[in-house]
């Protein structure tokens, strides 16, 4: 197997489900035989109507603002209608998308089949250590960047609306903090409305280059105990992980997993943790990724983003999320730009190479 044909694989769309996703899995699967790996292909089924979740809150959100602002402004109305109307509406509405996004909808729509790829060494016995990257790729009517300005602006409207209801409480409230409040809530529902899929994206950063990055580990790994997990669905609410999570447990659970997601050329090079025990695994993993080349820095996972790291952490691993980028690759990132025009895939594999040696102890 040569890495031009792997290269290739990944140059191109590789949205969950479809047959380039099972083209691009089916050449990754041969390159790690090739390595020595035993290839496990755990095969899945999925609802991609998961991703409406967000489109749907951004739509909920915008209605539940147009029947509580007359509550919070007509002398006439009870003090503590908008208060019961708004609280009420926000948790039905996150109940809702709650469900949406886990696949709850997923009945009587359409289904598509994808799969992760399992790989662990011939009589190396269960892994101690998982090597993670995703697969597929998707496009939406806003980027990563575009998703999280939509996030933020979300929270914001949604703490001074709450403010509102509680202060109506206690007398009348000021008109223009109401409609101010209002017209961010309902702009951030229109961003929120534009995350429904459109179009392709190659996925050359998010997550070729991560892929890339695990397959350079796997050629360096000496330890037999170090398996390569490789998701499929990520884009679609973390599928892959959540279906390995549930179903394979025993692999999982007690073991520490080094997930990598999005590698750019610049930018910061973050290893993200979410919980006592990912954070001891990231103060381990730390100076093992140091380099020259670019800065590491520990942290916890931002708001409005999402990595196969959680649900494996919460089955029971020491999970973290390696990554390298910036505000410029966000908003490229979901979108038809995320090429590999520009991109060097050099830095993703210096950072499989770090993982590997720091693995091989």
């Amino acid at each position: 197997m040569t890495g031009d044909r792997v290269d290739a694989a990944l140059a191109r769309p590789r949205e969950a489900g479809t047959a380039a996703a099972a083209g691009a899995r089916a050449v990754l699967a041969e390159e790690l035989s090739a390595l020595g790996f035993d290839v496990e292909v755990q095969r899945f089924a999925f609802s991609p109507s998961s991703l409406n979740a967000f489109p749907i809150l951004g739509a909920g959100l915008g209605w539940l603002v147009l029947v509580t602002t007359p509550l919070l402004l007509i002398p006439a109305v009870p003090a503590w209608a908008a208060l019961a109307a708004w609280g009420l509406g926000l948790g039905a509405l996150l109940l809702v998308v709650r469900g949406v996004g886990l696949g709850w909808g997923a009945r009587g729509s359409a289904l598509r089949e994808d799969a992760n790829l399992i790989a662990t060494r011939p009589g190396g016995g269960p892994p101690r250590l998982w090597i993670v990257a995703h697969t597929d790729t998707k496009a939406q009517g806003h980027s990563m960047a575009g998703r999280l300005v939509a996030v933020w602006i979300m929270i914001v409207a949604v703490v001074a609306l709450t403010g509102s209801a509680v202060a109506r409480l206690r007398g009348p409230v000021s008109a223009t903090l109401v409609a101010g409040a209002a017209g961010v809530a309902l702009a951030a529902g229109v961003l929120a409305m534009r995350g429904r899929l459109r179009g392709q994206s190659p996925g050359a950063r998010d997550n070729g280059s991560g892929v890339v990055a695990a397959l350079a580990a796997a050629r360096r790994i000496t330890d037999p105990a170090v398996g390569i997990l490789l998701t499929g669905a990520e884009e679609f609410g973390l599928v892959g992980a959540r279906i390995v999570a549930t179903t394979r447990a025993d692999l999982i659970a007690g073991t520490e997993v080094v997930n990598i997601d999005t590698v750019d050329q610049s930018g910061v090079l973050a290893i993200v943790s979410h919980d006592a025990r990912g954070h001891r695994l990231a103060e381990r993993l730390a100076p093992g990724l140091h380099s020259e080349s670019w800065t590491v820095r520990k942290r916890r996972l931002p708001l409005g983003i999402f990595v196969d790291s959680y649900p494996l952490a919460r089955a029971g691993a020491s999970a973290v999320t390696v990554a390298r980028l910036d505000w410029s690759t966000l908003r490229v990132i979901h979108t038809p730009r995320d090429t590999m025009d520009g991109l060097s895939l050099e830095t993703a594999r210096a950072v499989g190479a770090a993982v590997a040696d720091w693995a091989n102890g």
